[in-house]
Formats: structure tokens, sequence, C-alpha cells
């Protein structure tokens, strides 16, 4: 008789993004220096043009507690409202000591991610509608699946976030709420404050890209 050699063999533990996350996607901030140039939440350097920023928050699970081993990469366009990217044929200035994409890790201790960038302008949208300032986002942690994609607008820009054509998209304009960055001064620097709901009443809007 014939005996599956596998038969005994339990099965391994199930993974989703972690808890290899950070080694593969920015392996500095888990103890890994192996790159020349790693990726840095830090956007903008003294050279580069518009209004600095500091955009800093937590993302928050079901329960209301905050992950602590979250990723999140950013991309943006630069203060003239133009990406850095060859597909971006907008006739408005390239900013070239900003590249518009970077990754933070969240603090173990409290949580807390952060970027040090500028402040977006308008980027022309599709059928020539502009849209509102806003910064894109990509969210990545365990117990997610797959990338969570999402936006954050800017809550001193109310007139243009009325008129942004993704945002007037969410059917529910109290759900809108969910991706307004809101703008503080803080010893001097300009802070957008945007928390992360992953789950729950108050859970942020993602989109399907």
């Amino acid at each position: 008789m014939k005996i599956n050699q596998f038969s005994e063999l339990k099965e391994t533990a199930s993974q989703t993004a972690g808890p290899y996350v950070h080694i593969g996607l920015a392996p500095k901030a888990a103890g890994f220096d192996i790159f020349e140039k790693n990726f840095t939440n830090v956007l903008a350097g003294p050279d580069t043009q518009g209004e600095k920023i500091r955009i800093e928050g937590r993302v928050f699970d079901g329960s209301g507690t905050p992950v602590r081993d979250v990723l999140i990469e950013i991309w943006q366009a630069n203060a003239a409202g133009k990406y850095n990217h060859p597909a971006d044929r907008q006739e408005k200035p390239l900013d070239k000591s900003f590249r518009g994409w970077g990754r933070a890790c969240s603090d173990f201790e409290t949580g807390v991610y952060a970027f040090e960038t500028v402040k977006p302008g308008s980027v022309v949208g599709r059928n020539g509608r502009p849209m509102a300032p806003h910064v894109n986002l990509w969210i990545v942690a365990r117990g997610i699946n797959i990338g969570l994609n999402t936006r954050m607008y800017f809550s001193d820009e109310t007139e243009a976030n009325a008129k942004d054509p993704v945002l007037n998209l969410i059917e529910w304009e109290v759900r809108r709420k969910t991706l307004i960055a809101q703008r503080s001064e803080e010893n001097g620097q300009v802070v957008y404050r945007f928390d992360i709901q992953l789950q729950g009443p108050e859970e942020t809007v993602f989109f399907d890209i």
C-alpha cells in the first residue's frame, strides 16, 4: 500500500501582506540597509517649489485600535499640478527636485505615519475637468489581502473639493468627509492630519482601481 508522504505534514500558516511587507517594500525601516538609495517618506527637498507640508495620521482597524505595522505609499502632483511621470502630458512645469512618490511605515509605538512633502496643485482629469488638489495613497498591512487605494483631499480647498469629479462619484455625501485631511499649524509647520479607518461606521472610502 502506498502512503502519501505529505499526508502528515501540517499546513503552513497563511499570510496576507505581513509580517514580511516591510522587508520587501521598505527594508531600511525593517533594519535591512541593503539599497544605496532607500525609499523614504521625505518627498520635498530645499529646492522643491511650493508650500512645504507634513501629512500625518494613523490607521485604525475595525475595533478602533491603531495598526502599528502598516506601510503607506503616496504619489502626487507637484505644486503646479503636474506628475513626474511621462504619462502626464499636461503643459505645466515639471519640478525636477520633486519626484512625487514616497513610502512610510507607521511608528510601532504610536502607530503614526508621516510624510514631508508639498501641497499639490490641481490636476486636469478626464474630459478636461480639473480635480481638486489631492494625494493618492496605497495601504498595506497584515490582515489586508489586497493593498487598499484611497485619496486625501485638503480641508482648506472647500470650493475645489465641491467640484471634484471623483469626490462627486461618492453617492453618500457624508462619506466624502472620510477623504478630507484637516489643516493645522504646529511650531510654524503646516500639518494635514489624515486618519484612515479600515472598517466600522467611519470607514474610509477606498477605490477599486
